[in-house]
């Protein structure tokens, strides 16, 4: 095997790669999944710089050489859903082969193109839990075996390993963040303006529970 010019590399793309083309959601039942990482985005479009890279080309390719063509579609379903066995599985290629052909002298833009679109999932990632940090998740209240209402939990972990990530400068390591300490309390102040009091929830789940309960008992009352 060996390497070629970038010059000489076919950077032609499948026209199956058009912009567009979701991949669908991997589960049988996506009702179930909550994950925005458990569907798959769209692919890059043809012109997209992430498929511009120049491919390895095998000197005497077999019949079940990994081709420029099927390294290309790789990286679109890496880029897709961010995971590296279903975009293996994707081309019917092994884990084995494409490391393999990962590492191999001239194989250095298929490298750099997979990080590319690993980066990608990451970022696609990230956003889900900035906005689950924000939105929140909607938790169930049961009364007797059924849900009578919902309330939205925040959860605060989540919020400060976030807010150290993107602004270090004032949450990160360095940050005092013990209770008490100024920064502690600014975080805890900017948290609780979003977020109603836990009594207030709590009075409120409790008057929802008593007017489902009184209808209930209007219900027999009429029925009976």
């Amino acid at each position: 095997m060996s390497s070629t010019k970038a010059s000489d590399v076919d950077t032609s793309v499948p026209a199956s790669m058009g912009a567009g083309k979701g991949a669908g959601c991997a589960s049988r039942r996506p009702g179930r999944r909550t994950a925005r990482t458990a569907f798959f985005e769209d692919e890059p479009a043809p012109d997209d710089p992430l498929l511009g890279f120049a491919p390895y080309l095998h000197k005497q390719p077999r019949r079940n050489a990994i081709t420029p063509e099927r390294q290309r579609a790789f990286i679109a379903a890496l880029a897709a859903s961010g995971i590296v066995t279903q975009a293996a599985r994707s081309i019917g290629a092994s884990l084995e082969a494409l490391y393999k052909l990962r590492a191999l002298p001239g194989a250095e833009g298929f490298a750099a193109a997979w990080e590319m679109a690993i980066d990608r999932g990451m970022a696609r990632l990230e956003d889900c839990a900035l906005e689950r940090a924000i939105r929140g998740e909607e938790r169930p209240v049961v009364s007797r075996g059924s849900v009578v209402a919902t309330y939205t939990r925040h959860d605060t972990a989540l919020m400060l390993f976030l807010l150290r990530q993107r602004r270090a400068h004032r949450y990160g390591a360095d940050a005092d963040l013990r209770p008490g300490s100024p920064a502690y309390e600014r975080i805890r102040a900017e948290i609780e303006a979003e977020v109603p009091p836990l009594e207030e929830v709590r009075a409120s789940l409790r008057a929802k529970v008593e007017r489902l309960r009184e209808q209930v008992e209007a219900r027999r009352r009429r029925d009976g």
